[in-house]
């Protein structure tokens, strides 16, 4: 078995390559390349390794074939096109703490900078001034702080900015009240965030709902005199807005390390009164690339090579621990929405998924994801655990997860329910020897089978000399039969048929099948 290959693009530190190549992938180093020199080459390579330079697009993502993953060496995803990755099966991850401490110290030296007015005051001595009287400081101790974000980051902010003797309030939706008591933090909204913070730092991902989050009217709410800081993304200001108001004097000064774009070579903040500005610093820190390249060569060979899903942004994380353990269940449940997805007739409205006993204890994200990819294969012969909910989702389906620790007629169970414009319709299956894949019940009818190769599905009235006709159907249309598998609703009632053959059974022998008295349905299963 071939080794997976990886693609550096940007500049990290080199034992990231070293890394792979000690966890078993193949890799090559080739930066600076144009969008279409990219695309020329992706398509070679199974994993992706960038920062902040390269662009995975649209078209990047048609081109890579082959490619799994793609793995940002620091915490910022702008420039990966993820709906689109997670629509073509790539896992997209990022590393959220290899540079916190990093970004979170570039937001306090910010603040500090702003406070005393340093830049400035270092340009004009330097220039062979004395300007002692002209720079009028601000003490941080005993000032409020307010945070727009209280996640990795902002929580480590928030602890220096204790350190130094400030009251910290917080803005972040996802705040519990417990994890504001742990982080000595007062929870609020943002217009009293607003009204009363004399600093404010900005610690939140860029999205619809934080773009502009310090827009032209809620700069006019904050307290006169106040103090703004950003070291997280670009656009979560608006940069004319705050133009307008450092020239008011409304607010006192602005540190941006960020710009909504980048490299801003031009910028209408630029020449604004108690502005200062860094051109995207906050992990530039030798400390800091050296942890993202690490962390995310680990995490991208750990995924290429074990299975292990560590800080995925478009699918559930699954540990290399776990990986071993679900492997078995995961071709289970993949097994068992592929058998659904082939036999269940009409839209499918909604899909519950139920673990039972010892499946019950185990994550039961991928086994989810494997259940929608094995179904969605109606739909797209290019699905995978990544894109399937993707697809799910698309077409409008409710998915549903039930866990019940109840041990009932088999040890581990998974359960699979679809609501269909037919009916309901339910499958399930177990593992036999904890390893072996098996279905025990198809829509109500107890039966045991492997779910392999060619099958064919066959439900028909239960009645004497019925499995002879088909297996001479079979053998004089040279298809061997490689196991046969029999269940029943009840004597003299509906009966199914479930075998494996040797190869793809031909649609005349199909029709002929349908043919034969007593048969309702004949489907030809390909696993």
């Amino acid at each position: 078995m071939s080794k997976p290959r990886v693609l550096i693009s940007d500049k990290m530190d080199p034992n990231a390559a070293r890394i792979f190549e000690e966890n078993g992938c193949d890799v090559d180093v080739i930066t600076g390349e144009t969008p279409e020199q990219l695309i020329a080459r992706i398509g070679d390579y199974d994993g992706l390794a960038i920062r902040s330079s390269t662009k995975v697009t649209k078209e990047v993502l048609d081109a890579a074939t082959n490619l799994k993953v793609i793995g940002r060496a620091g915490i910022g995803v702008d420039n990966v096109d993820i709906p689109y990755a997670s629509s073509k099966g790539v896992v997209v991850m990022n590393t959220p703490f290899g540079n916190s401490i990093t970004t979170a110290e570039h937001a306090i030296a910010m603040m500090m900078a702003l406070a005393r007015q340093i830049p400035a005051a270092n340009t004009r001595t330097q220039a062979g001034e004395w300007p002692k009287n002209d720079f009028m400081g601000v003490e941080v101790t005993g000032k409020t702080l307010g945070l727009i974000g209280a996640g990795n980051i902002g929580s480590i902010v928030a602890s220096r900015a204790q350190g130094l003797k400030m009251k910290v309030i917080a803005f972040d939706p996802f705040l519990s009240a417990e994890r504001a008591v742990e982080m000595g933090v007062e929870k609020v909204e943002l217009d009293g965030l607003l009204s009363r913070a004399d600093f404010i730092t900005l610690h939140t991902p860029l999205t619809a709902e934080t773009k502009n989050i310090l827009s032209k009217e809620n700069l006019a709410k904050t307290k006169k005199g106040v103090r703004i800081v950003n070291c997280a993304r670009g656009g979560l200001i608006d940069e004319a807005a705050l133009r307008e108001m450092l020239e008011s004097g409304h607010v006192a000064g602005a540190a941006l390390d960020v710009f909504e774009k980048e490299p801003a070579k031009d910028n209408v903040l630029f020449g604004a009164p108690n502005f200062i500005c860094t051109p995207h610093l906050g992990a530039s820190t030798t400390e800091a690339q050296v942890n993202v390249a690490l962390q995310v060569a680990e995490q991208l060979s750990d995924y290429l090579v074990n299975g292990g899903v560590t800080n995925a942004l478009n699918m559930p994380s699954l540990s290399a621990e776990e990986a071993p353990k679900l492997k078995p269940y995961m071709a289970l449940a993949e097994k068992l929405g592929s058998l659904v997805g082939q036999l269940a007739h009409g839209n499918l409205k909604r899909i519950g998924i139920e673990v039972e006993g010892h499946a019950a204890t185990l994550n039961i994200k991928p086994i989810t994801g494997a259940v929608l990819a094995g179904l969605m294969r109606r739909y797209s012969d290019t699905v995978n655990m990544v894109n399937a909910p993707f697809l799910a989702k698309e077409r409008g389906m409710e998915v549903r997860e039930i866990r019940n620790e109840r041990e009932g007629a088999y040890s581990t169970l998974i359960r699979i329910k679809v609501d269909t414009d037919a009916g309901e319709r339910t499958v399930a299956g177990t593992l036999f020897g904890k390893s072996q894949p098996r279905l025990v019940d198809i829509f109500g009818i107890g039966i045991e089978a492997d779910l392999d190769g060619n099958m064919l599905y066959i439900v028909n009235e239960d009645a004497p000399g019925f499995i002879g006709r088909i297996g001479s159907l079979l053998g004089e249309a040279g298809i061997n039969i490689g196991t046969f598998h029999l269940g029943r609703r009840e004597t003299g009632g509906e009966a199914v048929l479930l075998l494996s053959v040797d190869q793809e059974i031909p649609q005349e022998v199909l029709k002929a099948a349908c043919d034969c008295p007593g048969v309702k349905t004949v489907k030809a299963l390909t696993f």
